[in-house]
């Protein structure tokens, strides 16, 4: 996706996509359910989220390190994968339900979280 490629009228891959993966998006949701974003910026970036028609729900992923809780980039993608993972095989259809997630030590900090915004901590 970072790579700088015109296509047409769109100066990039981002302009090319956008328009077109979030409509076909919202054509595919319901107005109860919420999208589990579990993709990193670069990818993400690829929709819209101002015109994603139901709630996003974007699980952090923190470590403590010298005394100081980071995202590290290398950990977080091992842990996305692990929720998408822990999604499948506990059929999980709630926002309370992902707070469940508690794999290689991270467990779910409701003090760090906000309302669409989950923050796993370990």
């Amino acid at each position: 996706m970072g790579t700088s490629l015109a296509i047409g009228q769109h100066k990039n891959l981002y302009e090319f996509w956008k328009l077109k993966l979030t409509t076909s998006l919202n054509k595919e949701l319901k107005t109860e359910d919420f999208l589990v974003n579990l993709a990193s910026q670069e990818y993400f970036s690829v929709l819209d989220s101002k015109k994603i028609i139901i709630p996003i729900i974007t699980p952090e992923f923190k470590d403590y390190k010298d005394g100081k809780l980071k995202m590290i980039s290398f950990f977080a993608k091992k842990a996305r994968g692990l929720m998408v993972r822990f999604i499948i095989d506990n059929n999980v259809q709630t926002i309370d339900g992902l707070k469940n997630f508690n794999s290689e030590g991270y467990r779910f900090d409701d003090n760090l979280s906000t309302g669409n915004q989950l923050v796993f901590t370990r």
